[in-house]
């Protein structure tokens, strides 16, 4: 006998067990995230990493997206110091010889000696190409020995605040539903769960193509397929080859995953055809989504594609532009938080930047970047100001960053640039 389905049924309501009490709660795994939580750590505050999958990294490493991409302007300009450079080069730790067929490179000879400026520009970009399984154990490692708590197989459900503070946050895992407090929240979640579910204003794209970084072994030599359909990268659909999916709707998640391994077995199935005396396998399928841009945070402020080369007085760092070379942006802090709750922070791709900048801040240095200044000023507003981003003065900030090896240098606003041209661009390299 069918029975029809009910339009809504109602939740018993229950009391939570507050489990575990933390300074600074991250939630999501990704490289903003593992660099918020290092970062949140290495100041002295009792950190939480809450990841829903089985490994830290995000698309760098669940993804197998496996460039580190550039922390310089492509004229010889480091742009990113601190944790995004630090990752950069963790990324390849163990790596003894470029494999190119894998793409796995370690940092250019000569960024690695420190040459000059001069001698740096018109040569291949300071970046790295890095084994994913490699980096995400480099990566737990790095948590490990900084004392930060990893809480894996473990979804946020809900924010639970007082006035302008969030105070808990409502997780679910094989514990069942309980509760963290906490005192500041970052958000690295990569789709903005957590300014979402706090209620701040948000907004969401739905223009991600189908996307699957793999694998592929030849009679057991290994390979990468950086495959991805052609993508929009200034936030519209023009330009884009559909279907396109939102990544913050459940249909669209799935669908989006089930379409992506449909094309990589149609495309092996090709392959075999064309050399049918060679055993090709697939290997190393992502295991995520490869989401460009979901949901974001709408702060006070958003940064632009026209503030390339505008200095902000709130700056927490600068970077460069991932596939041409030239821009660099300074990040000011207003970008990273929230409005309605004073305690929470956005890191890595769901920051306030708009469509036309999003495809900047996305990129995996300019995560790490916002994540070291997110998780850094959560700690110094949890020592000083009862976490109160807001309350925090930028300028002790700034110093923090500077201190641990990050770049706030105004003048490469006014670096010099090559005179292009009308209607020439600079060269991209990705």
């Amino acid at each position: 006998m069918n029975h029809p389905a009910a339009a809504a049924v109602v939740e018993p309501a229950r009391a939570l067990p507050v489990a575990q009490s933390y300074d600074v709660l991250v939630v999501g795994g990704g490289i903003a995230g593992i660099a918020a939580a290092l970062a949140a750590a290495r100041n002295g505050a009792r950190t939480a990493l809450v990841e829903r999958s089985f490994g830290l990294g995000g698309l760098a490493t669940l993804g197998n997206v496996t460039v580190y991409l550039p922390i310089c302007d492509g004229y010889g300009h480091q742009v990113i110091g601190g944790l995004g450079e630090e990752l950069l080069l963790r990324s390849v730790v163990d790596l003894r010889k470029t494999q190119n067929a894998l793409y796995f490179s370690g940092p250019p000879e000569h960024w690695r000696r420190g040459a000059a400026t001069g001698e740096r520009a018109g040569k291949r970009r300071y970046e790295s190409r890095f084994n994913p399984y490699a980096f995400q154990i480099e990566l737990e490692a790095m948590a490990k020995a900084d004392g930060v708590d990893l809480w894996y197989d473990t979804r946020l459900c809900a924010v639970l605040g007082e006035g302008d503070r969030i105070r808990h946050v409502v997780l679910e895992n094989k514990d069942g539903r309980t509760a963290f407090a906490c005192r500041a929240v970052v958000d690295a979640s990569g789709d903005a769960d957590a300014c979402y579910l706090a209620g701040e204003a948000t907004q969401s794209l739905d223009n991600n193509v189908l996307c699957g970084w793999h694998y592929e072994l030849s009679d057991g030599v290994g390979r990468i397929h950086p495959w991805t359909r052609r993508a929009n990268n200034q936030g519209g659909k023009e330009g884009a080859e559909g279907p396109l999916f939102a990544g913050d709707k459940a249909r669209d998640v799935t669908e989006h995953v089930l379409q992506t391994r449909a094309e990589i077995r149609a495309q092996f199935a090709q392959r075999r055809l064309e050399k049918p005396d060679v055993d090709i396998q697939p290997f190393g399928l992502a295991s995520i989504p490869c989401f460009r841009m979901t949901r974001r945070l709408v702060g006070s402020f958003s940064l632009m594609e026209g503030h390339d080369h505008r200095w902000f007085d709130d700056a927490i760092g600068m970077t460069g532009h991932w596939w041409k070379k030239g821009p660099i942006y300074a990040i000011p802090y207003r970008a990273l938080l929230g409005v309605r709750m004073k305690n929470l922070l956005a890191a890595g791709r769901c920051i306030s930047s708009d469509p036309s900048a999003w495809d900047v801040t996305r990129a995996i240095p300019t995560c790490a970047l916002t994540g070291e200044a997110a998780g850094t000023a959560a700690a110094l507003a949890c020592a000083g100001y009862d976490g109160d981003a807001h309350a925090l003065p930028v300028a002790a900030l700034q110093a923090r960053l500077i201190e641990r090896g990050n770049i706030l240098d105004a003048s490469l606003m006014e670096a010099a640039q090559p005179v292009l041209m009308p209607g020439a661009e600079a060269e991209a390299t990705h």
